[in-house]
């Protein structure tokens, strides 16, 4: 069974409701998930032990929240290299970060990254549950192919 962590940053609560879709759909595609918010994670370690990361972060003011990157700065010391990453975002307008986080897990951490990033201005809208489920479905089959 795949081990996934889903580790978020989140303003409004958007970006939270989309971490609990996407977990719902790994738990739907048999995976084991642990989701946590990214300040309950101290160190490197707390990244140990999980088969695929998905990291998410809402677009505030043309860029990801600052407690995002700094996380992203700390997950660089974690052994992620060839471990199946996702990332994904809330966002009003703009939608820069899911795609930065997306491109530091794939370019700097050398992970095996799903097809791209998933921006939604809300879960609630467009078919955002759907597509949040869906999303934890591909990196459980994504792990499955590694």
């Amino acid at each position: 069974m795949a081990n996934i962590l889903v580790a978020y940053a989140s303003r409004t609560g958007d970006t939270q409701s989309i971490a609990d879709l996407i977990a719902e759909g790994i738990r739907m595609a048999g995976g084991s998930v642990t989701v946590k918010k990214i300040s309950e994670i101290k160190n490197e370690a707390g990244l140990n032990g999980y088969d695929g990361y998905v990291f998410g972060a809402p677009t505030y003011h043309g860029d990801m929240v600052n407690t995002m990157k700094t996380f992203l700065f700390m997950a660089e010391k974690a052994d992620l290299a060839h471990k199946v990453g996702a990332a994904f975002g809330a966002f009003g307008w703009s939608g820069e970060a899911p795609p930065r986080i997306f491109d530091t897990m794939a370019h700097i951490y050398h992970m095996r990254m799903v097809s791209g990033p998933l921006l939604l201005k809300s879960a609630a809208l467009g078919g955002g549950l759907r597509m949040a489920q869906d999303y934890g479905k591909e990196v459980v089959d994504t792990i499955g192919t590694v």
